[in-house]
């Protein structure tokens, strides 16, 4: 079993940066599909951004050009990095990784605000 804690959230103005971090407890490499997810009050959780094994990424069309996606195996870690933040990011941001289950990470705020 694999837990993930997502660190990084905060408060930041609009036009402001984040980079949030997903630690997982041991190696990501047999996770054959990481991502980011983000809820806001009233909304459907969404996929954010997402990773293969082989480094393909996909992003959500509200993000794109924006966030990056990336993570660091020998770290065990998965980063999304927020650029350009808007008021509409903020939500709850959870990381999952996926390997014969899917694992969620508790979630960390982000609130974009001047």
């Amino acid at each position: 079993q694999v837990q993930l804690v997502e660190s990084g959230g905060g408060l930041v103005q609009p036009g402001g940066s984040l980079r949030l971090s997903c630690a997982a407890s041991r190696s990501i490499f047999n996770f054959y599909v990481m991502g980011w997810y983000r809820q806001a009050p009233g909304k459907q959780r969404e996929l954010v951004a997402s990773i293969t094994s082989s480094s393909s990424t996909n992003y959500a069309d509200s993000v794109k050009g924006r966030f990056t996606i990336s993570r660091d195996n020998a770290k065990n870690t998965l980063y999304l990095q927020m650029n350009s933040l808007k008021p509409e990011d903020t939500a709850v941001y959870y990381c999952k990784g996926t390997w014969r289950s899917d694992y969620w990470g508790q979630g960390t705020q982000v609130t974009v605000s001047s």
